[in-house]
C-alpha cells in the first residue's frame, strides 16, 4: 500500500514538472515582435535640390536643371554638415515673411541726370555801349526809354560838338581847294589839299561819323550844326544815361544795348558731378513762366574755379532766344544727362549697404542661401550704382530686406565668437529662423 501511494506521489510530481517545463520553455522563446522598417527609419526632409553636374544651379523644387539633367535633392541633414564663414540660410517661410526680394545684376549703359536751377543772363559778347569820342551836346534824343528795342542803323540822338562843325567846314575847304587847283596845278599844291582832304574825312570817321553822312556833307557842301548818331547794333536799350541837352565828354557811356536773340545761363555744379558735364554736351532748360515747353540748351564754358562755400563749379550754358521769351533774370530749370558708363556692371540703390567706411551687397546664392559681399561703388545714375568691383553680370543680389539679413547675418558671427562656443560649431538656436548655410557650391554663377 505505502509503494502504491509512493508511486503515485511520483508519477503526479513528475507530470507536474512535465507541465512546467513545457511552459517555461515557451515563455523562454518568446520574443520582441520585430518593429517595421519604416517606423524605425527617421523621416529625412529635402532641404533644396541641386545640380547633379556640381554647377551653381539651386532650386526649391525639383525639376530639369540648367545642365538638362535633373536635379537631386539635399537632404536636411546633408545640407547642415558644412557651414562656409559669411554665409547663412534662411528657411523659404521666413524669406516669405521678411518679404525679401532679389534682382540679377546687369551689365548696361548708366545714365545720370543732373537736375540743378539756372540763371538766365546776357550774352556778354552781344552787350554794346555807345559812347562818342568828342565832347558836344544832345540837341535831340530820339531814343529816350529803357527796354526800347532798336534797329540797327536807328537814330538814337542829334549831337551838337563845336569841333565836329569845325572839322565839317575844314573837310569842304579841303574839297574846295582840290576843285580849283585843276590839272594844270603844282604837283605839291595838289598833294596837300589831298593830305587835308584825307585827314579830315579820318578825323570824321574816327568819330564814327559813317561814310554815307560824308558823302551827304559833300553833296550838300554846307556844314550841319547837328550830326545824327544811329545805333551799331539791333538790340534792347538796357541802361540809359543820355538826358535831353546833356552834355557829355569823350567815351561817356550813354546807352548799353544788348541782343537777346541768344542768350546764356549758369548753373552750378556739385563737385563730385563734374566727370559728367563737358562741353558740348546738350540739356533741357524749361521755365515756369511756358509750363510744358522744353527748351534747348549747349554746355559751352566750364569756369576753372570751385565755390570753396558751396563746393560747387559755375558752368555756362547758350541758347537762342527766338521771340526773346527769356527774359535775363529769370530761373530755369536745367536737366543734364550724361553717360557715367557705357558698359555699367549697375545693381538697385537699395541692393546697397553703406556704412561710410565700406559698401556691401547680399549676394543671393539661390536655395535660401544668401552672402555679404563687399563691393567697389562708383556714381549712381537713375535709381542705380555703378559697381567698379566686386560683382559680374548674372549674379542676383538682394533688393528688399537686405538690412535684416545683414543684421541676422552680423547676429550670427557675433554669436559664434562668444566664449563657449567654437567657430564653426552649429548652434541650433543661433537667429530666429536661421540654419547653418547649406553645403556651399564651389563658386557661384558668373564667377
Amino acid at each position: 500500500m505505502k509503494r502504491l501511494f509512493t508511486f503515485i506521489v511520483i508519477i503526479a510530481l513528475l507530470a507536474i514538472g512535465a507541465i512546467g517545463g513545457v511552459f517555461w520553455e515557451k515563455s523562454s522563446k518568446k520574443v520582441a515582435p520585430t518593429i517595421p522598417v519604416k517606423e524605425a527609419r527617421k523621416e529625412r526632409n529635402i532641404q533644396y535640390y541641386k545640380c547633379p553636374m556640381g554647377q551653381p544651379d539651386y532650386s526649391q523644387h525639383p525639376g530639369k536643371a540648367q545642365c538638362g539633367m535633373d536635379y537631386i535633392p539635399v537632404y536636411e541633414d546633408e545640407a547642415e554638415t558644412v557651414t562656409r564663414q559669411g554665409e547663412i540660410y534662411i528657411t523659404p517661410e521666413k524669406i516669405q515673411r521678411i518679404g525679401v526680394r532679389s534682382e540679377e545684376v546687369k551689365e548696361t549703359t548708366l545714365k545720370k541726370v543732373i537736375r540743378t536751377v539756372a540763371t538766365v543772363d546776357y550774352d556778354e559778347r552781344r552787350l554794346f555801349t555807345i559812347n562818342t569820342k568828342i565832347e558836344g551836346w544832345i540837341e535831340n534824343l530820339l531814343v529816350n526809354a529803357t527796354g526800347r528795342q532798336v534797329k540797327k542803323g536807328e537814330p538814337l540822338m542829334d549831337i551838337y560838338s563845336p569841333e565836329l562843325v569845325s572839322t565839317q567846314e575844314e573837310y569842304l575847304l579841303a574839297l574846295e581847294t582840290k576843285k580849283r587847283l585843276g590839272p594844270g596845278a603844282l604837283h605839291e599844291a595838289v598833294e596837300g589839299a589831298d593830305s587835308i582832304l584825307d585827314a579830315t574825312r579820318r578825323r570824321l570817321g574816327n568819330w564814327d561819323i559813317s561814310d554815307a553822312q560824308i558823302e551827304a556833307l559833300e553833296k550838300s557842301r554846307k556844314p550841319t550844326k547837328t550830326l545824327t548818331l544811329h545805333s551799331p547794333v539791333e538790340g534792347i536799350v538796357i541802361e540809359k544815361m543820355a538826358l535831353q541837352g546833356l552834355k557829355f565828354m569823350p567815351g561817356e557811356k550813354l546807352f548799353t544795348i544788348a541782343d537777346l536773340s541768344h542768350i546764356w545761363l549758369f548753373v552750378d555744379v556739385y563737385e563730385y558731378e563734374l566727370s559728367l558735364v563737358k562741353p558740348g554736351q546738350r540739356a533741357k532748360v524749361t521755365v515756369n513762366a511756358y509750363p510744358g515747353e522744353v527748351f534747348n540748351a549747349v554746355i559751352s564754358y566750364i569756369y576753372p574755379y570751385m565755390n570753396s562755400e558751396t563746393r560747387t563749379a559755375k558752368v555756362r550754358l547758350e541758347m537762342n532766344n527766338p521771340g526773346l521769351r527769356l527774359k535775363p533774370g529769370m530761373y530755369a530749370n536745367v536737366e543734364l544727362e550724361s553717360i557715367v558708363s557705357p558698359k555699367a556692371v549697375a545693381v538697385p540703390e537699395d541692393a546697397v549697404l553703406d556704412t561710410g567706411e565700406r559698401q556691401a551687397v547680399i549676394l543671393d546664392l539661390g536655395a535660401g542661401r544668401f552672402k555679404v559681399l563687399d563691393v567697389k561703388v562708383g556714381l549712381k545714375g537713375e535709381g542705380y550704382y555703378h559697381i567698379l568691383s566686386g560683382l559680374a553680370p548674372g549674379w542676383k543680389v538682394v533688393t528688399s530686406a537686405n538690412f535684416l539679413i545683414d543684421s541676422e547675418s552680423s547676429f550670427r558671427s557675433t554669436a559664434q565668437t562668444m566664449p563657449g562656443m567654437k567657430h564653426g560649431e552649429k548652434e541650433e538656436n543661433v537667429g530666429a529662423g536661421l540654419k547653418p548655410a547649406p553645403t556651399t557650391p564651389p563658386e557661384h554663377k558668373g564667377h
